[in-house]
């Protein structure tokens, strides 16, 4: 069989080197029901199905009426941190799995979940079996706080925390211990806000959305009825935005519980902020300072629950209770501000405050992993290192969303960070720089490698019976869906 390999036993042989495929398909069209490739189509593979994977997805198949794109995700469900990081009180920002939905079902799309890459297959093989590979897997690690007593009982990185109330299997046995009255967040960034609010939410609220009933249960037996939010810089540096600032101002049940200090100098300061952070302070310092209106303080007189920002510092320890075991409150620098805006870095002054709490979240970032010794990794800046999301160094290989800048932004930042590098691809293409006169196997040669290793994929219509599963389980308690929280319960349904 000279210059022929034989990649998928029994169903297909692939010319090396040419643009002609022999296969025995029935009318053209594959297993999968879709129309097998055409002769050297560029073959294009996503890793992870989180918005940056689909975006880029959506855009390769606009762009081009050629490009054939299979997505592979490690677990047996798809959409990422659309599924695992947004609040479950925010169902108008899952929309956008109707968008993913459509170009999954595409008949240039195919969905590979339960599929580990960089242990089921390694990046170099996807390598020798598609024209591209995108990396687009996410931020899966924490940014510690690097502060003695991190890893007390009452400890828990937001990451964990929001992966436990929404699901993420890995995260199924967190059981945070909620039996305290103060919680401290560190981080002011919109995830920070999430954490906040789903401590203080009603029970009402959360137990008609998709929150876990694992969660649930714990939320309503909660003690937590003071959340402070910490941050080393100031009012005009935070991360989070004015929508889920609003979310905190109205939340029910809840009042503001500031300090006045704080916000010095901030007023004189908004006239040359830019429009978004200039409304964004406005309405911190009215509800920092302003005297409310009758209504809005009979409301606070009432609330059960209180929460508040706390600018101007850092961790320093996590201090343990008499038994060293748990924690029973936080140490925290004093800093102030040298520069302005942005810019401004927080300096120590030598001062400390101890704050009396259970409960402590970090929020102070995810971070991404090197998935494959292979990938070009930038420890330090956790990035892939690339240029318009060409990995450098590495033809055919680029990258997208956070992988690619880091994490940082929301859906929409995440989306057009996916069309620019899917635009680097389609321009590679284009040009020439990407070569594609040679036949690729695609998903044909990947099938067998994973077939010959035991890992059975799920594909788009085996998360679908999934996803049936949930929204009936849901439905049954009054809730839009009622997720499966292990990889087990997930391949029981999808393989059904």
């Amino acid at each position: 069989m000279s210059g022929h390999k034989l990649l998928f036993s029994g169903l297909k042989l692939w010319t090396s080197g040419s643009c002609r495929w022999i296969g025995r398909h029935r009318d053209g069209v594959n297993r999968r029901g879709k129309a097998s490739f055409s002769s050297c189509s560029p073959k294009v593979c996503i890793v992870g199905s989180g918005p940056a994977g689909f975006y880029t997805a959506q855009h390769l198949i606009k762009a081009r009426q050629d490009v054939e794109v299979d997505i592979y995700e490690r677990l047996p469900v798809p959409f990422g941190l659309v599924r695992f990081g947004v609040a479950p009180d925010h169902p108008e920002v899952k929309n956008v799995i109707n968008t993913f939905t459509q170009t999954a079902k595409h008949s240039r799309c195919s969905f590979y979940g339960n599929v580990n890459v960089g242990k089921d297959v390694s990046v170099e093989e996807l390598q020798e079996a598609y024209h591209a590979v995108v990396l687009s897997y996410g931020a899966e690690g924490n940014r510690s706080m690097g502060v003695p007593g991190e890893d007390l009982a009452g400890v828990y990185s937001a990451k964990d925390f929001v992966g436990w109330y929404n699901g993420l299997p890995s995260c199924r046995e967190l059981s945070p211990d909620l039996r305290c009255e103060t919680a401290v967040v560190m981080g002011q960034g919109n995830v920070a806000l999430d954490v906040a609010r789903i401590l203080l939410c009603p029970i009402d609220i959360l137990k008609k959305t998709d929150i876990t009933q694992p969660a649930l249960e714990a939320l309503a037996e909660s003690h937590v009825r003071r959340v402070l939010i910490v941050g080393r810089r100031g009012p005009i540096q935070v991360a989070f935005t004015i929508k889920e600032l609003r979310e905190m101002v109205n939340l029910s049940d809840t009042r503001p519980e500031m300090i006045a200090a704080d916000f010095e100098g901030v007023t004189e300061a908004l006239k040359d902020l830019p429009r978004p952070r200039k409304r964004l302070t406005e309405l911190m310092l009215k509800t920092a300072l302003e005297t409310p209106g009758e209504k809005e303080q009979e409301r606070r007189n009432k609330a059960s629950r209180t929460w508040g920002f706390r600018f101007f510092r850092s961790p320093v320890e996590i201090l343990a209770d008499p038994d060293h075991k748990r924690t029973a409150g936080i140490r925290l620098a004093v800093n102030r501000l040298e520069g302005s805006g942005d810019a401004a870095r927080a300096v120590l002054t030598g001062e400390m405050e101890d704050v009396t709490c259970g409960l402590v979240i970090s929020s102070i970032g995810y971070k991404s992993l090197p998935i494959d010794p292979s990938v070009p990794f930038d420890p330090r800046k956790a990035i892939v290192p690339n240029n318009m999301g060409r990995v450098q160094q590495a033809a055919g290989l680029y990258c997208s969303g956070w992988l690619k800048t880091g994490p940082t932004g929301v859906i929409a930042t995440t989306m057009n960070n996916s069309f620019d590098t899917a635009r680097s691809l389609v321009e590679d293409l284009d040009s020439g720089a990407l070569v594609v006169s040679a036949a690729k196997p695609g998903s044909q040669s990947i099938s067998a490698l994973l077939d010959k290793r035991g890992v059975k994929p799920v594909l788009f219509p085996d998360w679908e019976k999934i996803d049936i599963v949930e929204m009936k389980h849901g439905e049954a308690i009054g809730k839009p869906r009622e997720k499966l929280l292990t990889v087990k319960g997930m391949l029981l349904e999808a393989r059904k």
